[in-house]
């Protein structure tokens, strides 16, 4: 075995996100035990002196309280194979054996399924925010085991526990875990013992299968991995690893919401990938006026035209500048906000900038007066039985003659203007 220097580095980046001990010196550990997935009858790994000892993260929760998870330790170690059961044969694939990942042990803080399942959220999208990982849990990028115990309310000591393996979603995530406690649940009150075993999640079935007993630490026979040398971490190599280290997603959050006045649902979509809240930030600096304005733009249309073209923030034709200089269009009322959505669409065709594309286009707004009061008073005398149900009463059809209006100057007509002429002249 060969040490990948380049996983060293990305568990480096992970300890500090997660605000854990960077040892001077950690070792490489063997740990032995027999499954048909680990041919060499032994996993390569770290013990007891791990790249990153401690740490901690802040969940945040759907009411909006942050969750505080601690970090028993980080460590580096080899994969295994993947087994899978297929019309009653049981398959193995070898070909992701000896590939280094990175392990991460919490503390037993988690106090639901819900919890476990937005901490796993909240990694992926630190690995994906710090380049560690794509993250993509479909295709093994990311995986989870649950460790779970229950005990009466109120008691402060852990019941045997129970791991469910390679967990590959958060939807799966939720379910297995509460499956196991009210498998647990119903044991404890049969006055049974839980027993200490791996199992495993068929999510085509829904349900929980064991796979083997429990081992303890000691059946592991842990001791110091004799082909690796131990990792010595120089201050030198951890500066240069951590020199380019970037903001981190709840603090960016944090900081939307404070500086930009955004909700906390804003926020959290705009700081849900770091390309896109790097693109975000860009486009507010480069406008200058109220952030609310471009945190619309980017998270409806923006987001809508990414998803169509199946690309990211940095590959948008329509760059940070260029819907600066849109809502800049918007503020002068040179163009208007259907006008712009039209804008919005050919700049990401074409690259051309917003204002090349409204001279060309042909898309600035009509703003004088007279021109749109002319098409406001045609608007009203091809419409007599509209305008008599609106003097009636009918309030509301505003809105329809507000389409036609728009709908005769092709969309340019400033809409407060228009607006305005229409209930005088209605109402007049």
């Amino acid at each position: 075995p060969v040490l990948n220097k380049a996983v060293v580095e990305k568990a480096v980046l992970l300890a500090k996100a997660m605000q854990s001990d960077i040892p001077e010196i950690s070792y490489f550990d063997r740990k032995n035990y027999f499954y048909p997935d680990l041919p060499k009858g032994y996993q390569i790994t770290q013990y007891d002196i791990s790249v990153g000892m401690g740490g901690e993260i802040d969940i945040p929760m759907d009411d909006e309280s942050l969750r505080h998870i601690r970090i028993h330790k980080l460590h580096i170690e080899e994969d295994a194979g993947k087994t899978k059961n297929e019309k009653n044969r049981r398959l193995i694939d070898f070909n992701r054996c000896g590939v280094p990942l990175i392990e991460m042990v919490t503390e037993p803080d988690f106090r639901s399924a819900e919890e476990a399942a937005e901490y796993v959220t909240r990694l992926r999208q630190l690995v994906r925010w710090l380049g560690i990982s794509e993250g993509d849990m479909e295709k093994g990028h990311l995986r989870a085991d649950a460790n779970v115990s229950i005990r009466p309310v109120g008691a402060d000591y852990l019941n045997p526990k129970t791991e469910i393996k390679n967990l590959n979603s958060t939807d799966a995530m939720q379910l297995a875990v509460k499956a196991e406690v009210e498998r647990q649940i119903k044991e404890m009150e049969a006055g049974n013992k839980v027993e200490q075993a791996t199992l495993s999640w068929d999510e085509n079935k829904n349900e929980l299968k064991k796979m083997r007993s429990k081992e303890s630490e000691a059946d592991y026979r842990y001791f110091r991995e004799p082909d690796l040398l131990p990792i010595h971490m120089t201050d030198e190599w951890r500066e240069a690893i951590l020199v380019d280290f970037p903001e981190l997603p709840l603090a960016r959050r944090t900081r939307f919401i404070e500086d930009y006045n955004l909700s906390v649902y804003d926020a959290n979509v705009l700081t849900s990938e770091r390309s896109l809240s790097d693109y975000f930030e860009s486009a507010v600096q480069a406008y200058g006026g109220e952030a609310k304005k471009i945190a619309n733009w980017v998270m409806n249309d923006l987001m809508r035209a990414m998803n169509d073209l199946e690309i990211g923030p940095d590959e948008i034709k329509m760059t940070p500048e260029y819907l600066a200089e849109m809502q800049k269009l918007i503020d002068k009322k040179t163009i208007n906000n259907t006008s712009a959505k039209k804008v919005l669409k050919k700049v990401v065709e074409t690259g051309k900038s917003p204002a090349t594309v409204v001279e060309a286009e042909g898309l600035a707004s009509v703003s004088d007066e007279g021109a749109i009061r002319e098409i406001v008073v045609k608007v009203i005398a091809d419409h007599p039985d509209e305008v008599a149900s609106y003097r009636d009463g009918k309030q509301s059809l505003i809105g329809w003659f507000m389409g036609q209006v728009m709908r005769a100057s092709r969309g340019k007509a400033d809409a407060k203007s228009a607006q305005k002429l229409l209930r005088e002249l209605l109402e007049g």
